[in-house]
C-alpha cells in the first residue's frame, strides 16, 4: 500500500480511537500491518534530508520515492519485504509513558525474531533491534559488527500511538546504500533472510502473526501490571 494512503488509514483509526474514549467501550487501540512501496521517509529532524545520498536520478533509476513524515526519528527505507507495524494505542488506557511504550515496541521485536532462532538486542545509543554477531554464531553475517535489523519511528498526538516500526524480512537491501539509515553511518543493516537459510525463513503473513501475537502479548502485560 502507498505510504501516504496508509498514513490517513492510520489517522482514520486514530480518530476512531480518541473518539471511543467518550463511549461505552474505550479502546486499547488497534494493530496495523502493511508493506509499502519502495520509499524512504523523511523526518523534520534539521539534517535529516542530508541523510539521504543517492541523486534523484539514482533515486528515479531504482524505483524509489521520497516523502515527509510526522514521526520521529530520522530517514527511513520501507519497501517490499519489509514488515511495517502501525500500532495505534491511546498510551492513557495502557497507562504506558513514550519511553515504556518504545521498549515495549522492542521487545516484542525480540521475542519475534527469537521464534526463528534470531537474538536480538538494544543498543544504549540507538533506538531498534540489532543482530550482534557474537551472539548469533550459528547464523550467516556480511559484518562483524551489530546490524539493524529493526527500526522504529513514532508520534503521539493526544497519547494516542501513530507510526510503528519496520522489521525486514527480505527486502531489496541494495536500497539502503541510498541513504544513511536512520541517520547512523557506518553501521550495517541486515534481514531475517540474511541471516537464514532459504529453507527457515518466514512467509510475510507468518512474520506478521508472530509480531501481532507479540505485540497484543506484551500490551496484555503491561495492562495487567498497571491495573493489578
Amino acid at each position: 500500500m502507498p505510504y501516504e494512503q496508509a498514513y490517513q488509514i492510520q489517522c482514520d483509526h486514530h480518530q476512531q480511537v480518541l473518539d471511543s474514549r467518550t463511549s461505552p467501550n474505550p479502546e486499547l487501540g488497534r494493530i496495523l500491518m502493511v508493506e509499502h512501496p519502495p520509499i524512504i521517509t523523511i523526518t523534520k529532524r534539521p539534517d535529516a534530508a542530508s541523510h539521504v545520498i543517492a541523486s534523484e536520478a539514482r533515486l528515479k533509476d531504482q524505483g524509489v520515492t521520497l516523502h515527509h513524515t510526522d514521526r520521529g526519528g530520522d530517514v527511513t527505507y520501507h519497501g517490499p519485504g519489509q514488515l511495517v507495524c502501525y500500532p495505534i494505542i491511546d498510551l492513557n488506557y495502557a497507562k504506558l509513558r513514550i519511553h515504556d511504550y518504545i521498549r515495549l515496541l522492542e521487545s516484542a521485536i525480540i521475542d519475534t525474531l527469537a521464534e526463528y532462532g534470531i537474538i536480538g538486542s538494544l543498543d544504549p545509543d540507538a533506538t531498534g533491534v540489532w543482530i550482534n554477531p557474537k551472539d548469533n554464531p550459528a547464523l550467516h553475517f556480511e559484518s562483524d559488527q551489530p546490524a539493524k535489523i529493526a527500526a522504529i519511528g513514532v508520534r503521539v498526538r493526544k497519547w494516542i500511538t501513530l507510526h510503528g516500526l519496520s522489521l525486514n524480512l527480505n527486502p531489496d537491501m541494495s536500497h539502503y546504500q541510498l541513504l544513511v539509515p536512520c541517520g547512523l553511518a557506518g553501521r550495517p543493516v541486515t534481514s531475517i533472510t540474511q541471516l537464514l537459510e532459504d529453507n527457515t525463513t518466514p512467509t510475510h503473513d507468518q512474520l506478521s502473526n508472530i509480531l501481532f501475537t507479540n505485540l497484543t502479548n506484551h500490551l496484555s502485560n503491561s495492562l495487567t501490571y498497571s491495573n493489578p
